[in-house]
Formats: C-alpha cells, sequence, structure tokens
C-alpha cells in the first residue's frame, strides 16, 4: 500500500513523483544551481506533457508588483490629459483590471483611460463587474485573493463593510469599465475591443492546449496597435518565444529580470505543475525575447 501510494499507477507519474519526493527533501531554491535547473526543466517538460490542462478562474490583487511598476512608467508617457486604450483578456474575477487601474490612476489621475475587460465566463465576469469580494472578519490578509496586499493598500482600494464581511472597489477604480463576454481566441476580438495601446493576457494560455495557446496568442497580438505594447506572462515559454520571434516583436527590456521574478505563484510551482515558471537562464539563446513578458508590437 505504501509503495502504491508513493509511486502512483503509471511509470512516468512514479518517476515524478519520487523526484518531487526528492526534490522537496533536499529544499531545492527558486533558482538552483545550473545542473539542477537542467534538471528541473526536464522534470517540467515531462509535467507539461502529461498535464490535463484547465482554465482556472481565481487570480489575486497586485499579484505582479513589477509588472504593475511598469505599466506605472508607460502610462507616464502619455502627455498631460491623454488618453490610454487599454484590454484585459482572461480578466477572471477583476483583481488584475483594478489593480491596474489602480496604480494608474493612483500615478496619472489626469488620464483618461479606455479600459476594456473580456472573460469566457459569464458567473465570473459579473463578479469582476460588482468588483465586490468577501473577507474574514479576523483580517483582510487571511483571504488568498488579498495575499499580496498590505493594509494601508487595502484602505486604498476598498470601501470597506466588516457588517456584511465584504470589500467593493472604489467607485473612481471601476468607473467606465466596459466588459465582454467573450473568447481570446475569436477573430472577432478586434471588430468588438478595436486596437489598443496596452493588452493584458496574463495567466490563461498556459492552461490552453499549446497548438491552441499559440493560436490565440495570434489572435491576440492583431488588438495591438502599432507601437503598442503587449503584457503576456503565465504561458509556455516556448509558445511564447516562437511567436514572438516569427512576428518579429520587440522584448521590452527594461527590468526583464524583475518581471520575471515577479509572480511568485509562478516562479515557486516550478517544476511541479505546467504554468510553473522556469528560472531565468541568461544562457539560453535568445534568453531577453524567452524571458521577456513585455512585447512593442508592430
Amino acid at each position: 500500500m505504501v509503495s502504491a501510494r508513493l509511486f502512483g499507477k503509471s511509470p512516468v507519474g512514479a518517476y515524478l513523483k519520487l523526484n518531487k519526493w526528492i526534490w522537496k527533501r533536499l529544499a531545492v531554491s527558486a533558482t538552483p544551481p545550473a545542473p539542477l535547473r537542467a534538471y528541473g526543466n526536464f522534470l517540467h517538460r515531462l509535467v507539461q506533457v502529461r498535464a490535463a490542462r484547465r482554465q482556472y478562474f481565481a487570480t489575486y490583487f497586485l499579484r505582479n508588483r513589477p509588472q504593475l511598476a511598469l505599466i506605472r512608467r508607460l502610462s507616464s508617457q502619455k502627455g498631460i490629459g491623454g488618453t490610454l486604450r487599454m484590454a484585459f483578456l482572461g480578466c477572471s474575477n477583476g483583481a488584475e483590471v483594478y489593480s491596474v487601474l489602480w496604480t494608474i490612476g493612483s500615478a496619472r489621475p489626469d488620464l483618461k483611460v479606455i479600459a476594456q475587460a473580456v472573460d469566457v465566463s459569464n458567473e465570473i465576469l459579473g463578479l469582476a463587474r460588482d468588483g465586490v469580494y468577501s473577507f474574514n472578519a479576523s483580517g483582510l490578509v487571511e483571504k488568498p485573493i488579498f495575499a499580496c496586499m498590505n493594509g494601508e493598500e487595502v484602505q486604498e482600494m476598498f470601501d470597506i463593510d466588516r457588517d456584511k464581511e465584504t470589500v467593493k472597489i472604489k467607485s473612481w477604480i471601476k468607473e467606465g469599465i466596459r466588459w465582454h463576454l467573450g473568447d481570446a481566441a475569436s477573430p472577432a476580438l478586434v471588430d468588438v475591443l478595436g486596437p489598443q495601446d496596452m493588452v493584458l493576457a496574463n495567466n490563461f494560455l498556459c492552461h490552453m492546449d499549446p497548438p491552441d495557446a499559440e493560436t490565440c496568442l495570434r489572435n491576440i497580438a492583431r488588438l495591438v496597435d502599432p507601437g503598442g505594447v503587449l503584457f503576456i506572462s503565465g504561458i509556455d515559454l516556448d509558445i511564447r518565444t516562437k511567436v514572438a520571434l516569427s512576428l518579429g516583436w520587440r522584448p521590452v527590456c527594461d527590468s526583464v529580470e524583475h518581471l520575471h521574478d515577479g509572480d511568485p505563484f509562478l516562479r515557486n510551482d516550478w517544476p511541479w505543475e505546467y504554468w510553473g515558471l522556469e528560472p531565468l537562464n541568461k544562457g539560453r539563446r535568445n534568453w531577453k525575447i524567452r524571458y521577456a513578458s513585455v512585447f512593442q508590437l508592430g
């Protein structure tokens, strides 16, 4: 019975399970030395090949702080009173949408941000549109969705109702967002949303089978106006690299390393989850393109 629980039902499953057991007991760091990193990448490929991928409709506020800092810097390039067109694909529960709009609005209240958010689930889109979230009376940080926030940020972003144990996104953040039920892979998406200055397509393409993810990414790229910027993390790196090279995308090299390591959930899940993100390796050919998660198009 013990061996059955440890080794699983298939030879590959047994191999992975044993390696995970050893890996955790060796307490391998998130950035292991080169030989272990190479072996970790091999294990990760096995995990990806065997994975039954499916969408997850959950995320976190302020999940990737280096990415938010870059968005703030890029938005600051707009002139006073300018307009910024943004699309959020796979917007999930709205945490990313509101995190970005709070970041921009706090730094540049003069900008007119035209924000459009898309998700394939009507139920999760309704939650995002409402912008109301539950919390534990004993403390907001106990809820996973708030795990990346501190108390001051919670106060700035939400109106808090402690009697109902809910928080609601402040009206100035959510005002004017256009919410769309739709599929990021649909060729009609560009007709619905129009050209964009910034497109965020984070953390959902990794949950698609690789051929579908590649097709979807190529469709997403059509949304970005020439000179615009695409944020694309949470995707198999081989697919992102292939598409970026074939379409001539220019990596935004500002803080590539910080952005790569900026999402602790992706980095910490390597190599044992298919969405896990490998450690950055500057010895790879085209490493800036492989590890960049932000690209200028056109």
